[in-house]
């Protein structure tokens, strides 16, 4: 009996260090090792509460975020690139004296080492936090410029079936290196999602405030197309919408969609997921599966811009 009491009590105190206080101790570890650093960056943490977090060690939390711990190395490097270009970008640029970004998608997206453990658990946090940390330390210091001026790093999970868009085509400005690069993604029917909205829902997200029960073959028609061939501009019956706009309103994961009409609802074929400007995530991916070096990766997304070390 003694014998079984001893056998629980240990079982009891292992996973008490497993769940409690080893989580603690690892994400203690890793936050330490960037405490040297001077550069701080300010981040809004949702809740109103305002951290301030060494440069490197937040882009860690940025990378694990943003991109697939699977990816390979070289893809996770540029990713570090571009999230660290991104973040200095905004801090000498932020007219707010609150914060420099959040941690949602609206700036960069971020998690602490607690919400990776607990997303990847014990086994897979130690092998992804030792491999994006690798990616952040090789490429430290490290961001992209263009005449002398850091860029402008946007990037997208995948840019589908065509190439990436130009930044006038997407957003109000052109921009010199923000411009049609070819995908670089081995598989473009990667993400293709199909969505049904009967005319009603269809009308009513797009702001219609007496939404007819039918639709018909005329009811939409493209009026300009980007150079990459993504919707530009479209008329549904007496209103024009741009296609970033009508993505948003119907949640799409892209502007490049087709679409067919059944007379009481819609179907909508949506190929990619993101706004497709800047740096296709799984095209990174597949460029660095086939050998593609991290500095290459980010001179194909950024044409004409300069990788250069800061610090």
């Amino acid at each position: 009996m003694k014998g079984n009491i001893k056998k629980i009590t240990a079982v009891l105190l292992a996973v008490i260090f497993l769940v409690g206080i080893l989580p603690y101790g690892l994400t203690r570890f890793f936050d330490r090792s960037y405490k040297d650093q001077k550069l701080q960056v300010r981040v809004e943490m949702g809740n109103g509460q305002i951290r301030n977090i060494p440069l490197e060690e937040y882009l860690i939390g940025v990378v694990a975020a943003e991109m697939p711990a699977e990816f390979e190395l070289e893809a996770l490097k540029a990713q570090a690139v571009a999230a660290r270009t991104y973040v200095l970008k905004r801090m000498s640029e932020s007219q707010s004296n609150v914060y420099d970004v959040d941690t949602t998608e609206k700036t960069q997206a971020w998690r602490s080492n607690r919400q990776l453990f607990r997303q990847w658990g014990l086994i897979s946090y130690f092998k992804y936090q030792k491999k994006i940390a690798q990616a952040v330390e090789e490429t430290k210091g490290q961001v992209l410029t263009f005449n002398n001026k850091l860029v402008d790093t946007v990037y997208h999970s995948s840019s589908g079936r065509k190439s990436t868009e130009r930044a006038g085509d997407v957003w109000s400005a052109e921009t010199s290196y923000l411009v049609n690069v070819p995908s670089g993604e081995a598989n473009p029917l990667r993400f293709v999602k199909q969505q049904i909205l009967d005319a009603k829902t269809f009308y009513t997200m797009l702001g219609f405030t007496d939404p007819p029960a039918e639709l018909t073959a005329n009811d939409l028609m493209i009026l300009e197309r980007t150079k990459a061939g993504r919707i530009k501009t479209l008329a549904v019956k007496n209103k024009v919408f741009t296609g970033t706009d009508f993505r948003a309103r119907l949640q799409l994961p892209s502007t490049d969609f087709e679409w067919r009409i059944q007379s009481d609802k819609i179907e909508l074929t949506v190929y990619g997921k993101g706004h497709a400007v800047g740096m296709s995530q799984y095209g990174a991916n597949d460029m660095a599966q086939a050998g593609k070096k991290y500095n290459q990766i980010l001179g194909h997304y950024y044409p004409g811009t300069k990788l250069e070390k800061l610090y």
